[in-house]
């Protein structure tokens, strides 16, 4: 079974999350990511009519959906929250490894390296909830009680963005291996 090609917008979306991931947001011109995903500029006023504010929240999306199934994969057979934190956080690690010339956190690169905007912030709040609801939805199945989900959760995304800028500062993402260790002692 062979894999169709991605479609003019989903081309644009990749491309702009790994430019902006890599540059930034402002340092990433319209015409770069045009020429990186070989579309025309039509193309991307057709799929994204506000422009470049409009694709830096898709590839947000795109960005969040992509760490939601590394969340769903680290937690599918975890025997308890503190494994499944574990395995996603060597994932990540690895993700930042690949990731080596990233500026940043791939979400926050993408939202608050942005246009100083409520509707950035307001993306930023929102997709941060959807990977905090990932995670709690896991610490409940494996037996924490909402509050303590929750909290875990939110536990969890905060030292992922520490580690995640520590990992960037030292250009070692033994940092983020060395979490959990750290979180579940």
């Amino acid at each position: 079974m062979t894999t169709p090609d991605p479609t003019t917008r989903d081309r644009l979306i990749t491309t702009a999350a790994l430019l902006f991931r890599q540059k930034g947001y402002h340092a990433t011109g319209l015409s770069e990511i045009l020429a990186a995903a070989q579309v025309p500029k039509g193309s991307l006023y057709h799929h994204f009519p506000d422009g470049k504010s409009d694709l830096a929240r898709a590839a947000a999306d795109w960005t969040a959906d992509q760490i939601g199934r590394i969340i769903e994969d680290s937690f599918r057979d975890a025997p308890d929250f503190a494994q499944g934190a574990t395995t996603l956080c060597h994932k990540l690690a690895k993700l930042f490894d690949l990731q080596a010339t990233a500026t940043t956190c791939p979400i926050s690169a993408l939202l608050f390296d942005g246009p100083e905007s409520e509707a950035f912030r307001a993306h930023a709040e929102q997709t941060f909830v959807r990977l905090s609801v990932h995670l709690s939805t896991h610490a409940e199945r494996l037996g924490l009680t909402v509050h303590e989900a929750e909290a875990q959760a939110e536990t969890l995304l905060i030292a992922i963005e520490g580690g995640w800028t520590l990992a960037r500062a030292r250009r070692s993402s033994d940092v983020l291996r060395r979490l959990p260790s750290r979180l579940f002692a």
